[in-house]
Formats: structure tokens, sequence, C-alpha cells
């Protein structure tokens, strides 16, 4: 049960914010970090040296991916260079001076976490390896990723190439709200056609998680001998989709699973507010003596155990006149979430107009055409 404050009229609006959970059990104990993430409120429901900036191996890939997906345009054709055909590391066997389309490429990158699909598709969208690393590191700090910084586009060891569980997180959230991108990460098998071939190419997906797992749907494994093993896990059950991110944990796939598992058991994705929700039972007029209510400007829905659902309070605060609005859906404030008196959120806040009576509207254009006759006989 939701608790709504009375409205408060203020001169300020606040903005969205979140909160962690706090557990005593260690549910990655195999990992050096961890953390277990809500993907659309961005609540972090678990962690374990979450903001240590590490090694991350290919999970470097899922940048790179973003990258090229929102830069490129996937029925194009990706020259492959020979720089990009002698890298090191695990490949697609890409040969200099083919030709292959960019999505087969991605295909390539996140399924088979081939390091020469990744050099291929930085050349093509960046001119360079270096200003596609120039792109990445921009989306970083679009992102507000405050311990990554990337220093090439596959993740091989390098010592100005690193991340945080914390911020991988944030960044995969980021990234599978596109829907290219989402199917990519959650397909098993990919058969693809090659260019002066006459058979077709099959790429399987390393990420176990996909076949161990019921609820997942993404997204990247990784490996390095410094690095050691990494992976970032989504899996989504009931319209509820969660993140883990594991790096250098020797038992990636069962710590992945647990933390998905207390996630699940003990969340739940609640719809706190509903968009159009009225927030206050009290009707308001403005100068015109129109009626109208305030309803929430959008929905807010966030990750709440039990207990938690009886603490939610709401506290609308109102920083625009009442008596001046003069359309329907204006915006004239916001409503503060609080879970246990710890603010959460914000959403706008917005006022329905009350539809008149055909009564009302009746005299009201009998009124005007009264009122426009008389002044064309003036």
């Amino acid at each position: 049960m939701v608790c709504f404050t009375s409205l408060i009229v203020l001169t300020s609006i606040f903005f969205p914010l979140g909160t962690m959970a706090r557990i005593e059990q260690d549910l990655a104990p195999g990992a050096k970090a961890a953390i277990l993430f809500d993907a659309s409120s961005g609540r972090v429901l678990y962690e374990k040296n979450a903001d240590n900036p590490m090694l991350i191996a290919s999970l470097t890939k899922i940048m790179t991916a973003i990258v090229a997906i929102e830069n490129g345009d996937l029925n194009e054709r990706v020259t492959v260079s020979p720089n990009a055909e002698g890298v090191e590391g695990s490949s697609i066997y890409l040969k200099a001076g083919e030709k292959i389309p960019l999505h087969t490429l991605l295909y390539g990158l996140m399924l088979r976490s081939g390091n020469d699909a990744a050099t291929a598709i930085a050349e093509h969208i960046g001119g360079s390896v270096e200003g596609f690393v120039y792109l990445m590191n921009e989306k970083a700090a679009y992102l507000g990723l405050e311990h990554t910084h990337f220093a090439n586009p596959h993740g091989l060891d390098h010592p100005e190439h690193y991340s945080s569980a914390k911020d991988l997180a944030i960044l995969t959230a980021y990234a599978l709200k596109n829907p290219v991108f989402q199917e990519i990460v959650k397909t098993e098998v990919k058969t693809v056609y090659w260019p002066g071939e006459k058979w077709k190419r099959k790429f399987y997906n390393k990420n176990k998680m996909l076949r161990f797992y019921k609820w997942a749907d993404g997204v990247k494994t990784g490996f390095t001998k410094k690095a050691r093993r990494t992976l970032v896990s989504s899996a989504t059950k009931d319209g509820h989709q969660l993140i883990t991110v594991t790096l250098n944990d020797g038992d990636d796939w069962k710590d992945s699973m647990v933390m998905l598992e207390y996630g699940f058991n003990h969340y739940d994705l609640v719809s706190v507010l509903k968009k159009g929700q009225v927030i206050s039972n009290k009707t308001y007029q403005n100068e015109d003596k129109e009626k109208f209510q305030v309803v929430a400007g959008a929905a807010f829905v966030y990750p709440l155990s039990d207990e938690e659902k009886k603490q939610i309070t709401v506290q609308p605060l109102v920083s625009y006149p009442l008596r001046l609005v003069t359309q329907d859906h204006m915006q004239i404030g916001s409503a503060r979430i609080y879970l246990d008196q710890q603010l959460i959120g914000s959403i706008p806040l917005e006022v329905k107009m009350e539809a008149e009576s055909s009564v009302m509207m009746w005299w009201k254009q009998l009124f005007s055409l009264i009122v426009w006759k008389k002044g064309e006989e003036a």
C-alpha cells in the first residue's frame, strides 16, 4: 500500500535517484567483484567491490557492440584489413580483403567473441582503432561510468583498459534497451551467409547461461590470463529484468545464477505510480473556474521486497501556481518517492482537465454565437 502525503506547494523540482539494498550474505563467493542490478530502475540489489576498477577482458565488446549499432549501418559491408586479420586471441577467422556485413560481424563479436571482428568493426566505424576507442570513452563519459577507461575494442589486457562491476551493469542496462543489441545477445546459434562461400557459417554462443538458466537472455563472457573469467548475465522473469556481473570469478556460472535467483525470489518489480494516476482526490480550478485534478505524468516502477512495499511514501510537490493552469497535461511539479524515508526517485506531476458536460458546452457555444452576431450587427 502506497502512502501519499498531502499536496505541498514548492518552488523546486527534484530528479530521479536510486538506493542500494543491504545484504550481509556473500552471493558470489568466487568473484573478486560482483553486482546484482535491476535493469529498469538501476537499483543495486547486491554488490561486492562493485566500484573497484579491474581488468574486464571481452566484456569490453558490450561497449564495442552498442557504439557500432548506434553509429553504423548494419547492412553496410565492412572491408577486413590485414590489421584485423592478424589480431591475437579469439577469432572468427576473417581474411584481409573480405567484405562482411556489419550485422554479421556483430554476431561474430558477441557470440564468438572475435577479436578480429572487434578490430574490423572499430576501423570501419571509427576510421581507425584509435578513433573508435575515442567513441567508446565518449560513450562511457556520457553514461557516467566513473571507473572505466578503454584502450582497445576487444578487451586484451592493457594497463589503461579497465572497468568496474557497477559500470558494466550500467552499460549493459543501457545497451539492452536497444532492440538490435538485445536480439543479438539472446541468440544461442546464428546461421550467416559468408561472401565468397557456397555454404553458410554457424556462430554458437559461448554464453552457457543461455542454456543453464531458464530465464537468461544475455549477454557476454570474457577471459584473459590476467583478468581471468569475467561474465555479464541478464535474465527476465515475468517482465522483471536483472543483470549480474562477476569479475575474476572461477565459478561464474554458479555465482551468476545464485544472484539471479536471489533477486527474483526476494524482489518484485512494483508499479508504485501509473501514468495518469490521480495524486490528490481534491479537485482544483484555475482563474477561469475550469476544474482539473493533479495526476502522475509518468509511471514509476521499482524493485521492492515484501517488507519494503510497506515503506513506500509519495510526496507531491507543486511548483507552478495552480490558478494559472491553462491547458491539459501541463506540468506543474513533481512527486518524490521515498523508501523508508530515503529518496529513491521522482516523476513529473501534470494536470488533467475535467471534461465539460454537453449541456455546459452547448450554452458556451450559444453564448459565443450571440456575442458574434451582436458584433456583426454593430
